[in-house]
C-alpha cells in the first residue's frame, strides 16, 4: 500500500498548536486573530472542537505562544504530534468538581422544588450565602480569569458573559440581604439563580468535552495501531528492541498474530494480514514474499520476515493519523459564516443586555427584575454552540471516513464532494486491475515470436504496466531479450529505440500516425482486438531511407475491477454523472464503458490534455471530482473541484488529490460522496439549531419569559444537542 505524502518542500511548513482556554466561536476568532498578526504567519486555521491552530508560515513557536497568551489564551509548554486534544485531558477533578458544585446548589434550589407540594421552607440568607460562596468565586473561578483576559486583550466570549450574568444574580442577592436586614419576612435571594447557572454551564462543558472526545476516536485508533516493540533479526538471533530503535533496512520477525511494526517487504513467509483499520477492507489479504506490509496491520496466520523501508514519522500510519489530524483541524468554507456572526455576537449581546435591563428598568421601576432578565439574556446567548457546529461534525465526518477507508485532506474537500454532479474515471488502474495481460500478436511484417522479442527489448527497463506483461510473456516463452540502445519514452504515446542496429518505435495508433505509419490497411487487425475491450500497441521499423514498416500489432486485455459496475451504479443512483477519460483507443475505452454502464467516453487523452478535459466538464458550473491513480493523473486531479486518488497508485497523483481512498476500490468513490452528504447536512441541522437557540432565546430572555436558571439550562444543553447530533454520523453504513 502506497503512504501519503508529506507536504511539498515548496510549500510553507505548518505548525500545530494546542490551545487551552478557548471556550467558544469568539474566542476562536480572538485567537487567530492574535496568530495572524505575528510577523512570518501566512494563514490561520482555530479549530474549537480540537483546541488546535493551525499555522502556515515562518514564525517561531515561541512567538506564536506569546501572541496566544498575550490575547488571553495558554499554549503547553510541549506539544506532541500524537498527544490526544486538550480536550481530552480534562480528567475526573472536573466530574468531582461538577459534584460539589451540585451538591452546594441543591438546597439553594430545593425551596422551588418543595413548593408545588404547599411546602414553604427556604435555608437562613446566611446559609444561602455560604452554600453559593464557593460555587460562585471557587467553582466558578475559571469565568472569571477566563472573562478578565478576553476582556483586558479586548474582547468578549463565553466566560465574559457568565462572569457578568452570574455576578449581576450574586450581587442583587447580597443587596436584598443588606437591604432586608432586621426586617420580617425575609425577600426572595437568587442565589439559587447564579449557582444554578454554573453548575449547569460546568455539567454542559463536561459533557461537551466528553462528547468531543468521541469525535476523535479515529485518530485515538490508528496511534493504538503502532506496537511499541519490534523484534529485530540478525545475527545473534532473534531481539525484543523499542520500536524507536528500528532502523531502516533491519530485518523484522512478525509473528502469528502480532501487529506488523514498520512499513516493509517481506523477504521470507506467506500469510494473511488484517489491514481493516488502515484501508477498511473487512477481509484479511493474502501476502507473500516480494510484497509490501504495512505497520500496524495483524498478521494472522503465518511467520513473516519483513525488511523496514519506513519508520516513526515517514511511516504509513504516521503520515495517515498527520493527514486526518489536519483535516480535522482545518476549516470548512461554511464556516466563515459563523466567523462573521462570532465577530459581533458578544458586543451586540452586551448590547441587547444592557437595553433590557434599562428597558425593565426604566419601564417598570422594578429594577431587580429588570437586572434577572438581564442577566437571562447574557446566559443565554453563550456562542458555544456556534463554534462547535461546524468543527464537530467535520471530525465525525473525517473520523467515519477514516474507518471506511477513505482519507480526507482538508475540510473543503469534505463540504465540496456533497455537490459533486459528474465524476471522471480514469480507466487502467482505477476502473480495471491496472495488471494488463498480453492477449494476442498479430504479426504484419514479422514473425509472431520476432514481435514478441522486439517489443520486450524496446521494453526491457520500463516499469509501464504494459511493458511488465510483454516481459513476462517472452519470459514464459524462453526468448533471450536484446537490451534496447538510445531508448527514448515518449509520454502517453509510446517508446522508441534501437534494438540490434535496427531503429523501432513502439505505441499508440496517434504515436505511428505521428511518426508517418500507413496504419489504414490494418485498421480491421486493431478494431477486431479493440472491439473486445483490449488494448493495441503498434510496432514499426524505420527504413534507412526513413520509411516505416509494420512490425504487427500486440493486444493487451485487462480485467475490470470487481467492484466497478457496482461503483458506477451507485453513483448513477445518487444522481451523479459518470465519465471515463482515458489515453486508451476508442474501441477498448467503448467497450469498458458499454459493460460499466458508463455514458460519456474521451478516449486518446494525452495526459497533458487531461486536465483541460475536466477543465471543461467544469465549464457550465457542474462540481466534477476526477478520480485517478497514475502519474498522468496529477494535472487532472489538481484541476478538478475535488481530486479523488487510489492508494494503490502513485504518491504524485495522491498528493494532488484531496481525498485518498486506501484501497483500490472505485466503490468507495460513493462512499465518500454518502459521508460528504451527510456531514454537510450534520453542519446544516447544527448551524440551524445553533443559531435558532440564540434567535428564540435571546428575544424570551429579555422580555421576562426566561428565567436565569432555564437559561443556562438551555445554554449547556445547546453545546452537548450540537455534538451529539454530529456523533449520529459515526452510525454511518455503508
Amino acid at each position: 500500500m502506497s503512504a501519503v505524502l508529506p507536504l511539498s518542500d515548496w510549500k510553507l511548513p505548518t505548525l500545530t498548536l494546542p490551545i487551552e482556554g478557548m471556550t467558544c466561536a469568539s474566542c476562536v476568532l480572538h485567537v487567530e486573530k492574535a496568530l495572524k498578526a505575528v510577523p512570518g504567519v501566512e494563514s490561520v486555521s482555530v479549530n474549537l472542537a480540537t483546541e488546535t491552530a493551525e499555522v502556515q508560515g515562518r514564525a517561531a513557536r515561541a512567538a506564536l505562544a506569546a501572541a496566544v497568551e498575550q490575547a488571553g489564551y495558554a499554549v503547553p509548554a510541549e506539544a506532541s504530534a500524537t498527544a490526544p486534544p486538550p480536550a481530552a485531558r480534562r480528567g475526573p477533578g472536573e466530574g468531582a468538581r461538577i459534584g460539589i458544585a451540585a451538591v452546594l446548589t441543591l438546597p439553594l434550589v430545593l425551596p422551588m422544588l418543595l413548593a408545588p407540594f404547599g411546602i414553604e421552607w427556604a435555608p437562613a440568607p446566611w446559609v444561602q450565602l455560604l452554600l453559593a460562596l464557593p460555587v460562585q468565586f471557587w467553582l466558578g473561578a475559571r469565568f472569571y480569569r477566563a472573562g478578565w483576559k478576553a476582556l483586558r486583550a479586548g474582547s468578549g466570549n463565553m466566560d465574559l458573559l457568565v462572569a457578568l450574568g452570574t455576578t449581576a444574580a450574586f450581587g442583587l442577592s447580597l443587596y436584598l440581604m443588606d437591604r432586608h436586614a432586621g426586617h420580617e419576612g425575609m425577600a426572595h435571594l437568587y442565589f439559587e439563580a447564579s449557582s444554578v447557572v454554573i453548575t449547569l454551564v460546568l455539567l454542559g462543558k463536561w459533557l461537551e468535552g466528553r462528547a468531543k472526545r468521541q469525535t476523535t476516536e479515529a485518530i485515538r485508533a490508528l496511534q493504538a495501531l503502532r506496537p511499541l516493540t519490534a523484534r529485530l533479526v540478525g545475527a545473534a538471533g532473534e531481539v525484543e528492541v523499542p520500536i524507536e530503535q528500528v532502523q531502516v533496512g533491519d530485518v523484522v520477525l512478525v509473528r502469528p498474530g502480532e501487529r506488523v511494526p514498520v512499513d516493509g517487504l517481506i523477504v521470507e513467509g506467506r500469510s494473511q494480514v488484517d489491514e481493516s483499520l488502515l484501508t477498511g477492507e473487512s477481509l484479511p489479504v493474502a501476502k507473500q514474499e516480494g510484497e509490501r506490509v504495512t505497520g500496524g496491520s495483524v498478521n494472522a496466520e503465518g511467520r513473516l520476515l519483513v525488511r523496514t523501508t519506513a519508520v516513526g514519522a515517514e511511516s504509513a500510519l504516521a503520515r495517515i493519523v498527520r493527514l486526518v489530524e489536519s483535516a480535522q483541524a482545518k476549516k470548512a468554507p461554511i464556516q466563515r459564516l459563523v466567523d462573521q456572526v462570532s465577530a459581533v455576537f458578544v458586543p451586540v449581546v452586551l448590547g441587547i443586555a444592557a437595553i433590557t435591563l434599562l428597558g425593565w428598568g426604566l419601564a417598570t421601576g422594578n429594577w431587580e427584575q429588570a437586572i434577572l432578565n438581564a442577566v437571562a439574556v447574557l446566559v443565554i446567548a453563550c456562542p458555544c454552540a456556534l463554534g462547535l457546529a461546524t468543527p464537530t461534525a467535520l471530525m465525525a465526518g473525517t473520523g467515519v471516513a477514516a474507518r471506511q477507508g477513505i482519507l480526507i485532506k482538508d475540510a473543503e474537500a469534505l463540504e465540496l464532494a456533497h455537490r459533486i454532479e459528474v465524476v471522471a474515471f480514469d480507466k487502467t488502474g482505477t476502473l480495471t486491475e491496472g495488471k494488463p495481460r498480453l492477449l494476442a500478436l498479430e504479426p504484419i511484417e514479422a514473425s509472431a515470436g520476432a514481435l514478441l522479442r522486439e517489443a520486450a527489448a524496446l521494453q526491457v527497463d520500463s516499469e509501464h504496466p504494459l511493458a511488465q506483461a510483454v516481459r513476462i510473456q517472452a519470459e514464459q516463452q524462453g526468448f533471450a531479450v536484446p537490451r534496447a540502445q538510445d531508448v527514448q519514452a515518449v509520454p502517453g504515446r509510446g517508446i522508441t529505440g534501437r534494438v540490434e542496429g535496427r531503429e523501432l518505435h513502439l505505441g499508440s495508433r496517434r504515436y505511428l500516425q505521428e511518426l508517418g505509419a500507413e496504419l489504414a490497411p490494418h485498421q480491421l487487425l486493431a478494431l477486431s482486438q479493440e472491439r473486445q475491450g483490449r488494448s493495441v500497441s503498434w510496432l514499426a521499423e524505420r527504413a534507412a531511407d526513413g520509411s516505416l514498416t509494420l512490425r504487427g500489432l500486440l493486444a493487451f486485455g485487462d480485467s475490470l475491477k470487481p467492484g466497478a459496475a457496482g461503483a458506477i451504479e451507485a453513483l448513477h443512483a445518487a444522481g451523479v454523472q459518470t465519465v471515463m477519460l482515458t489515453g486508451d483507443n476508442r474501441g477498448s475505452a467503448a467497450a469498458v464503458a458499454q459493460q460499466l454502464g458508463i455514458g460519456r467516453v474521451e478516449a486518446e487523452v494525452l495526459p497533458e490534455h487531461k486536465a483541460g478535459a475536466v477543465a471543461s466538464l467544469r465549464q457550465h458550473g457542474a462540481v466534477v471530482a476526477m478520480v485517478g491513480d497514475g502519474l498522468n493523473d496529477a494535472p487532472a486531479l489538481a484541476a478538478a473541484d475535488v481530486g479523488i486518488a487510489m492508494a494503490t497508485g502513485t504518491e504524485v497523483a495522491m498528493q494532488a488529490a484531496g481525498i485518498t481512498l486506501m484501497r483500490g476500490d472505485p466503490a468507495l468513490v460513493a462512499d465518500a460522496i454518502a459521508i460528504s452528504r451527510r456531514t454537510y447536512a450534520k453542519i446544516r441541522q447544527n448551524l440551524f439549531w445553533a443559531f435558532a437557540y440564540n434567535v428564540i432565546g435571546i428575544p424570551l430572555a429579555a422580555f421576562g419569559l426566561l428565567n436565569p436558571m432555564l437559561a443556562g439550562a438551555a445554554m449547556a444543553f445547546s453545546s452537548v444537542s450540537v455534538v451529539g447530533n454530529a456523533l449520529l454520523l459515526r452510525r454511518w453504513k455503508r
